[in-house]
């Protein structure tokens, strides 16, 4: 499955040999999401428009205009910086083992292969000042 992609690892790595670890296949393209969404969008200083504006929702009030920002943030993201999926369904809440987090859970197709995969990815609140993700 070559046609799905080969890049960098993240974090990138070395292996035993000192060679860079590159990853292939849906790896790469899970590994490509969660770079895509724990930038924010400014930060990468020659594409000031790749990543998200998940910060900045963070401490809206939880209801169904959050929930249909977060969806609209992701679809306009995932269009423009991985073609290579489309997503299916996007849905959020706070996680049961750690209220200072909530968790984004993405069920997206690979257009290529057209399989379906899902991806948690964990939003945590750091002291009511700014947003941070972890994988």
């Amino acid at each position: 499955m070559a046609f799905l992609g080969r890049g960098w690892s993240f974090p990138p790595r070395f292996d035993s040999n000192k060679h860079l670890v590159m990853v292939e296949d849906v790896r790469d393209i899970e590994e490509s999401l969660h770079i895509l969404l724990a930038t924010h969008c400014g930060e990468r200083v020659m594409l000031p428009t790749y990543g998200t504006t998940l910060h900045r929702l963070m401490f809206e009030n939880a209801d169904e205009s959050l929930l249909t920002a977060l969806k609209d943030t992701l679809a306009k993201a995932i269009l423009f910086f991985e073609p290579r999926v489309e997503l299916m369904r996007v849905d959020a809440h706070i996680s049961a083992q750690d209220w200072a987090c909530m968790e984004l859970l993405l069920d997206y197709r690979i257009r290529t292969t057209n399989t379906r995969h899902n991806m948690v990815y964990p939003l945590y609140f750091d002291q009511a000042s700014q947003a941070v993700s972890a994988r």
